[in-house]
């Protein structure tokens, strides 16, 4: 089963952008902070589904994405969690979310994208690598509603950097707390030795959790193993870098992309706005339809199957094979 598509909003983003404001937080971790938002106006919030994210729109200009680990049947609120990182290690985006909001604070965010849907199975193996639980918490509740047969094996740290601990707590024997500290890294081997080839895996944590689950994977069936990362993959194909038209079917106009630079910021400097987010081809914001040529796809969003079809393209990261790309702009 292929995740739905969300299609990519206007530019005036009336749609795809809303005011919230934080009605509380709580840590919930050692370092982790738990925001619940609700709307401004007394409408209620977007719809959403489990894996979905929203971005958050920080004073600076920078834009972050964090998945909704709250739940989904409440209209009124949303939940999000933020591991603080460490100083010189992140952005700046997480320490400004800790320190600078509180109960009252108003921010611009995005409406939720779903890149991370959960399949119809009778039977899931969620892992967990710290922070990377928070997309799994909406779809674990959901596969208990459902009665379908699923666990958990969630790996961190310390047990006090493992946040949400009490809430799993009530599934009793279906969640294993894993700390690093106490217990070393998760046994992958051992874990999957007994789960059937037909379990639905799905993991959020570091690259290389990710990259040792993936190739621990390796001979289960197409399509069984989904994943989420914090950061993209590294990009090994740079140096090959050619310049390649983009066409703007909609303006009649051709533009040309060189080496070194992607697709969106070639646009942006010739004037044509586009929606975009993350900038790593993780979030799917700046996705594209596709009317002619081929996409050296490179980013962390679109499927197997969505990259054969080429319909669609992630502007800020993604390339073109081949001299010449359509895009429907």
């Amino acid at each position: 089963m292929t995740p739905s598509k969300v299609p990519a909003a206007s530019k005036d983003g009336a749609a795809d952008e809303l005011d919230v404001v934080v009605e509380s937080t709580e840590d919930v971790a050692v370092g982790v902070k738990a925001l619940t938002l609700r709307p401004v106006t007394g409408a209620s919030l977007p719809a959403w589904q489990p894996g979905a994210h929203i971005d958050v729109f920080l004073p600076s200009g920078a834009v972050r994405q964090y998945s909704l680990c709250g739940d989904r049947n409440d209209p009124d609120a949303w939940r999000i969690a933020v591991l603080r990182e460490p100083t010189g290690k992140g952005r700046g985006g997480s320490e400004f979310i800790h320190t600078s909001l509180h109960a009252g604070t108003k921010i611009r965010v995005g409406a939720p994208r779903d890149n991370f849907a959960l399949v119809e199975s009778d039977r899931y193996l969620f892992i967990a690598g710290g922070i990377g639980i928070t997309p799994l918490l909406p779809m674990i509740a959901q596969v208990q509603e459902r009665g379908a047969e699923w666990r958990l094996v969630y790996g961190g740290r310390t047990s006090a950097s493992m946040a949400f601990r009490d809430e799993l707590g009530r599934y009793g024997d279906r969640v294993r707390f894993h700390p690093e500290d106490r217990d070393g890294l998760i046994d992958l081997a051992g874990v999957l030795a007994r789960t059937p080839s037909d379990t639905a895996i799905y993991s959020c944590g570091p690259a290389a959790l990710l990259e040792a689950l993936e190739e621990h994977c390796r001979d289960r069936p197409a399509g069984a193993l989904h994943t989420e990362r914090f950061v993209p993959k590294a990009d090994v194909r740079a140096a090959e870098d050619r310049a390649f038209e983009v066409v703007l079917a909609k303006q009649d106009r051709t533009i040309t992309v060189p080496p070194g630079q992607t697709i969106l910021h070639t646009l942006e400097a010739n004037g044509v706005d586009v929606l975009s987010s993350c900038q790593q081809g993780m979030c799917g914001r700046c996705e594209q339809t596709v009317l002619e040529g081929t996409p050296d796809h490179r980013d962390e969003v679109l499927t197997p199957e969505e990259r054969e079809s080429n319909e669609y393209i992630l502007i800020c990261v993604s390339r073109c094979h081949g001299e010449r790309l359509v895009l429907d702009l």
